[in-house]
């Protein structure tokens, strides 16, 4: 094609797209795509696969109807922070420290960076679990894994980071392969989808809570808000970003509900019990064949890969902005020093824990989850006041149907949150009183 073609044939493409709405707003949608479904597959981490598994395979199918509040609590605090990210181009540590002051940020951020890093190591800990099942060990898999990643990062660009990690979420559906191979009844999940069933044992209350809380982290929050700012984009595309965060909690629940599905239709009717996601995969290959239990070890590693890549990122990404370093993947390191840095730096630690030999890797995952669980709250009530603030968002603070969404959730996760955080104190309160 000559020089002199290109610039008529684009103009052409562009002439189009005018006369078609339809195809362009197609157009529209597939440039703006990236930061909702994004935030949302990488949701699907270690701990996350972890949890759907151990509930498929404790519980069978009767867990499946809590996904149900956990897609609408995930798809109101994402809008929130794609709104928010849009209309003031700041980040939320940024917003926070503005309007909260510096006494809570430093509390938040010092939680989060000690939370991160623990979640950081459980996800390494998966690439780990997923890849000894063909046969790989640690000592190789994870360094060539953390490398792979900080190339991405470090030597890569935003537009070609975003493509690599939209590929991780389409690999993310292999679940559902999975949980077909596993040949479950179907009737049997619609029943227990439409017509939910609660049991007030504490175990099936735990697991409840562990399904619903597992989708809300704190570092979303941040994560989420940063990758609009990074793409650049407009209130004007605030329709279409919509989309793209309602596509990305549906791809969340619908990876959630096949790993549920698939552990449930193996595991649970034939009594095997498992610790981990890894367990997972390995006990799927006698009831569901080597080829189901291969793929869930693969959707394992790619969540874990992909959540190792967007946690420390995320962390390097809302740190900075709080005390006003340069960020983002698109500078380069001399650009950013302190963001590369404090990047390299949260891999290297998480790496070197899941490398230690007899690393306690159930103590680290716990107290991650309650550093998360305590910093949850504070950070959902930053942002439904600053999201009603008009002094901040302007004329798009929420509607009274997004604050009674909102406050629920919040009051839901608070109440979530605060029964984690005393649950392990139950059994020594129930010797004392009992």
């Amino acid at each position: 094609m000559s020089e002199a073609a290109a610039p008529g044939l684009a103009k052409g493409f562009f002439e189009r797209l005018k006369e078609r709405p339809a195809l362009r707003n197609l157009f529209i949608f597939l440039s703006i795509l990236g930061p909702g479904i994004i935030t949302g597959s990488v949701d699907n981490d270690a701990g996350g696969i972890t949890t759907y598994s151990v509930a498929g395979a404790l519980y069978g199918y009767n867990l499946i109807w809590t996904l149900i509040p956990s897609f609408v609590a995930l798809f109101v605090v994402q809008e929130m922070n794609a709104r928010m990210g849009i209309v003031t181009g700041k980040g939320l540590a940024d917003l926070i420290r503005e309007n909260f002051g510096v006494k809570i940020t430093f509390f938040i951020f010092i939680g989060l960076l000690i939370a991160d890093i623990g979640n950081t190591a459980t996800e390494f800990a998966g690439v780990a679990g997923s890849m000894s099942i063909f046969g790989i060990s640690k000592y190789l898999s994870v360094p060539l894994a953390a490398a792979g990643v900080w190339i991405m990062v470090v030597k890569g660009d935003y537009k070609v980071a975003e493509r690599i990690f939209l590929v991780f979420s389409v690999c993310l559906f292999s679940y559902i392969v999975s949980a077909v191979l596993a040949k479950p009844d179907w009737h049997a999940v619609a029943r227990s989808s439409l017509h939910p069933q609660m049991h007030l044992d504490s175990d099936y209350l735990s697991m409840t809570l562990g399904i619903i809380g597992t989708t809300i982290a704190p570092w979303m929050q941040f994560y989420m808000q940063s990758s609009v700012i990074e793409k650049r984009l407009k209130i004007e595309e605030y329709r279409y970003v919509i989309w793209d965060v309602l596509l990305g909690c549906v791809a969340t629940v619908v990876v959630a509900f096949f790993i549920i599905v698939a552990c449930a239709a193996t595991l649970h009717v034939n009594g095997v019990k498992i610790n981990e996601a890894a367990d997972a995969a390995m006990s799927l290959k006698p009831f569901a064949g080597p080829f189901a239990s291969e793929l869930f070890a693969f959707g394992l590693f790619v969540a874990s890969v992909f959540s190792a890549t967007i946690l420390p990122l995320a962390t390097a990404f809302y740190v900075c902005e709080a005390f006003g370093f340069e960020a983002g993947i698109n500078k380069k390191i001399h650009e950013a020093p302190q963001f590369y840095a404090l990047f390299t730096f949260i891999m290297a630690v998480a790496v070197g824990i899941i490398l230690l030999p007899h690393a306690p890797l159930i103590a680290i995952t716990i107290w991650t989850q309650v550093l998360n669980a305590m910093l949850l709250p504070v950070v959902l009530i930053s942002m439904i006041l600053m999201v009603n603030s008009p002094k901040i968002m302007g004329e798009h603070v929420n509607n009274r149907f997004q604050n009674w969404v909102g406050w629920i959730t919040t009051v839901i996760l608070l109440g979530l949150t605060v029964m984690l955080l005393i649950q392990p104190a139950l059994p020594i309160l129930k010797k004392l009183f009992g």
